[in-house]
């Protein structure tokens, strides 16, 4: 379904031949669009705006769509919706499955690189944004009916697992019967160690080598080490509510095989040169090259992002590779795509993507800490919000301050303003869709029925089935540009603008045909912001 926003930006358009900046009237005595085209093209055309606006409205065909246009100032041309095509218009939002959001015509396969913990660590507040921020992007580009393939690129192979089974070892200990809480502490007892004692570091890292060269002894420790994680993991995913499962696992380890066969590749093809003992893959426009293999032919995480790149494309066939970490990695990804392109792996027709996120602060404006000062695990943070809230609200709470701000911007964790019912918050729009819902059920109570939008007489009721129509280009704004603060925004407009049609239009209190209409724009009003807040992973409660 096409916005009758992006109908009229097409008409104008294609009549003018440039953007024609189409905006929201500032006012309703301006109608409900007004663009600024005639004053643009005054310039180039050397006549007053004014003249150059009324050609344009006698030759612009919107009859079908608009009242007769107007004129207005030194040229701005408005336009006022026919209340007839808004009411139809708002109908098809409520009858249609989707709500307005349009499949699109050539569906993509779209890889997702996001979550990401660390086997053996518990999931910690750095995992919290990467896990939400990917899940909203696989909803919002599954339901535009891309193929989306999460990959969660698991922490499962590297040198910490020399440490670690060096440290079970010398412990004595069962991996398998560890918590993962148990498989942390172990963690920071085997860095300690690390640290403090020579021959145990040297005896770490020979069993680096032991372990990724096959030792069965070293491969079973590292299985009952993973085995132990995968759970925790789900059980977190499990309390976020997001759609990532064991399937979706693509581990550091599952590239192990690819590495040897990669850098032959890169050697023999010439993308990459020895360069003081190391192999490197130098890229025009950064200060240092791409090291693929170390001086001591080990490899680090560029190769295993170079195979990952490449597999996505070569096996899995994607069109899209959209990365969700830390906005300081931001460099690392862009060179890492840059070799990508130099070494064939990474087609021009293929799209790589990094979408970097900001940190999430205390009150105290520093990373945000557990009361006791210790780093927080995901857990803790969610255990702190649900102290204020129940489980949907307080996850409402969390998901929408996190995606309601530009992704990269740092944001304060603050769980009681974040579970207020006012103000912009995810359990605000909750509560709104709760209060629609409300209305609905003493409408059937009362034996009142609705099917369609039928009398759209007030400014309130007009504005409100305009915004519904823009549901779905703001999806697809989402979809294109990886911006989910966006589709906030624009839900909590909608909340805003029912909460003003409600005070100014009697819903329950009016007769006939205007009940039934405005019954039946409640109705639309509901479905969207039980869709778009579905979008966001969040939960759309009947009651609260």
């Amino acid at each position: 379904m096409q916005s009758l926003a992006v109908s009229l930006d097409a008409r104008l358009r294609a009549l003018t031949g440039v953007d024609p900046e189409m905006r929201p009237a500032t006012k309703p005595e301006f109608g409900h669009f007004q663009s600024n085209v005639a004053l643009r093209l005054a310039k180039q055309e050397g006549k007053p705006p004014r003249e150059v606006a009324q050609r344009i409205v006698a030759e612009l065909d919107v009859a079908d769509l608009c009242e007769p246009l107007e004129v207005a100032g030194p040229g701005f041309i408005n336009f006022r919706l026919k209340p007839e095509v808004l009411a139809a218009a708002a109908s098809e939002v409520l009858a249609d499955p989707h709500h307005g959001i349009a499949v699109v015509d050539e569906p993509q396969r779209i890889v997702i690189d996001y979550s990401a913990p660390n086997v053996a660590k518990q999931m910690h507040v750095g995992h919290l944004r990467t896990t939400i921020i990917g899940d909203c992007f696989n909803r919002v580009l599954s339901a535009l009916g891309h193929t989306v393939i999460p990959q969660n690129h698991i922490g499962d192979w590297g040198t910490q697992f020399g440490m670690l089974i060096e440290q079970v070892l010398f412990e004595g200990i069962d991996a398998g019967q560890l918590t993962l809480a148990e498989a942390d502490a172990l963690y920071k007892r085997a860095a300690a160690h690390f640290k403090d004692d020579e021959a145990f570091a040297t005896k770490a890292r020979a069993r680096v080598a032991m372990f990724q060269g096959g030792d069965e002894e070293s491969l079973a420790i590292w299985r009952q080490l993973v085995d132990i994680s995968k759970p925790a993991f789900n059980e977190a995913y499990r309390r976020l509510g997001v759609v990532l499962t064991d399937d979706d696992l693509a581990g550091e380890s599952t590239y192990n095989d690819d590495l040897p066969v990669l850098v032959a590749e890169l050697e023999a093809s010439g993308a990459a040169v020895v360069d003081q003992g190391a192999l490197c893959v130098f890229v025009d426009g950064f200060d240092a090259p791409l090291i693929v293999r170390k001086s001591d032919g080990g490899f680090g995480y560029a190769t295993t992002d170079l195979a990952a790149i490449r597999r996505r494309v070569r096996e899995i066939h994607a069109d899209r590779i959209i990365y969700v970490t830390d906005a300081r990695q931001a460099g690392h990804f862009k060179q890492v795509f840059a070799a990508a392109r130099k070494a064939g792996y990474l087609p021009d027709d293929v799209v790589a993507e990094h979408v970097g996120y900001g940190m999430v602060l205390g009150d105290d404006g520093r990373p945000f800490k557990t009361r006791d000062g210790s780093a927080a695990t995901l857990s803790s943070l969610l255990d702190a919000a649900e102290e204020e809230a129940a489980p949907n609200i307080a996850l409402a709470a969390i998901k929408y301050a996190d995606l309601s701000n530009g992704l990269q911007k740092d944001y304060v964790f603050n769980a009681s303003r974040m579970v207020a019912t006012t103000g912009d918050t995810g359990p605000y729009l909750q509560y709104a869709h709760a209060r629609i819902c409300q209305i609905l059920r003493k409408a059937e109570a009362e034996g009142v029925a609705w099917e369609r939008v039928t009398v759209l007489a007030e400014p309130a009721e007009q504005q409100l089935a305009l915004l519904l129509t823009r549901f779905g280009e703001v999806v697809d704004e989402v979809a294109r540009d990886l911006t989910p603060h966006k589709l906030c925004t624009y839900l909590y407009e909608l909340a805003g603008q029912f909460s003003s049609f409600y005070e100014q239009c009697p819903v329950l209190k009016s007769d006939g045909d205007v009940r039934a209409s405005r019954l039946a724009l409640c109705a639309a009003t509901k479905d969207v912001l039980a869709a778009g807040l579905d979008l966001l992973g969040i939960d759309a409660p009947e009651r609260m």
